[in-house]
């Protein structure tokens, strides 16, 4: 086989495999908006028929067209988070703070190693947080804050401030038990868990 013959071969190749990926990440995306409530239309543009979800309002992908950031706060957006995105594998910020999300987080979430921002808050989340999100060892920055979620803050998230790149964690106004306190050392901001009375204290 010729040099220019490998070399179209390899580009074709590329391309199949760029187009499935783009295609199983707005089948995913697709699945979140039928479980959504979109009053404002603000997922109008997400149009399952295109070949990939990057020229859909709300979506960035990087240059091999792998969706890197979904950006939906305060959308007026109410529904549930679903499984499905924990199969977004490239995705480094997911951004849905200020809306009307309910039920609880998934535990596939953890499967978005490359995650480096978690924008959850000022929800209607409920549940506890899962253990599973101190996988994430990419996080910088994740806010739980001003949802209903219970229990305690787990061990393994708190871990990643002292092993991972976790630099601000916010998980205030919730129900949770017990109260956490970064070292000022780290220069990570300090975090208040709301106590709930009913609940034994937790101290991290």
């Amino acid at each position: 086989m010729k040099t220019e013959e490998v070399f179209l071969v390899l580009v074709f190749s590329f391309a199949i495999a760029t187009t499935a990926h783009s295609n199983i990440e707005g089948d995913v995306l697709n699945a979140w908006k039928t479980q959504l409530s979109d009053p404002n239309n603000v997922l109008q543009s997400w149009d399952p028929t295109l070949v990939n979800p990057c020229t859909w309002f709300h979506i960035s992908c990087d240059i091999q067209n792998r969706v890197t950031r979904v950006d939906l706060g305060v959308a007026n957006l109410s529904g549930t988070l679903i499984p499905q995105l924990g199969q977004l594998a490239n995705l480094q910020y997911l951004h849905v703070f200020g809306n009307k999300l309910s039920g609880a987080i998934p535990v596939e979430i953890a499967n978005l190693t490359k995650l480096e921002v978690l924008g959850l808050d000022h929800n209607q989340l409920t549940g506890i947080i899962p253990s599973e999100l101190g996988r994430m060892k990419s996080l910088r920055s994740l806010r739980l804050n001003s949802n209903k979620f219970s229990g305690i803050l787990p061990d393994s998230i708190v871990r990643l401030i002292n092993h991972g790149s976790l630099q601000l964690l916010n998980v205030s106004d919730n129900n949770l038990a017990g109260t956490f306190k970064a070292n000022n050392e780290t220069e990570f901001f300090t975090t208040t868990v709301i106590q709930d009375p009913k609940l034994p204290k937790h101290g991290a």
